[in-house]
């Protein structure tokens, strides 16, 4: 789960999906395609009060279990992560092997309220 929590002193919203990619070097770089759109949640407008958090479902298939010549597996320290409708991305510390290649490995679904965190 990736959760987005209002740090704000006003409610906001969001909408959508969030844009979510496997990153690395220096300077960082995206790797690989995007995080494809997991569509069995609908899109709602989530109203997000000061504190409140709102969650997507980020669902990342391991590299290993691609063929090296269609991988091209490389260190990644990093997700990319976009809230729904921003440009500026927010990079989460994530060590793992991504796909350099057309390979995609990860999908993600629409925000959602409340928080992803286990209860």
């Amino acid at each position: 789960m990736i959760d987005f929590t209002n740090i704000g002193q006003t409610t906001c919203t969001l909408y959508g999906y969030p844009g979510v990619s496997l990153a690395g070097g220096s300077p960082v770089h995206q790797i690989g395609p995007a995080a494809t759109r997991n569509t069995t949640a609908p899109r709602a407008l989530v109203t997000l009060a000061p504190g409140a958090t709102g969650n997507a479902l980020l669902r990342i298939t391991d590299a290993g279990n691609y063929p090296t010549e269609q991988c091209h597996p490389t260190a990644a320290q990093y997700l990319q992560v976009y809230p729904p409708g921003q440009t500026t991305p927010i990079y989460v510390a994530y060590t793992s092997t991504a796909c350099a290649g057309t390979v995609g490995l990860l999908s993600v679904s629409a925000l959602q309220p409340g928080s992803g965190s286990a209860s």
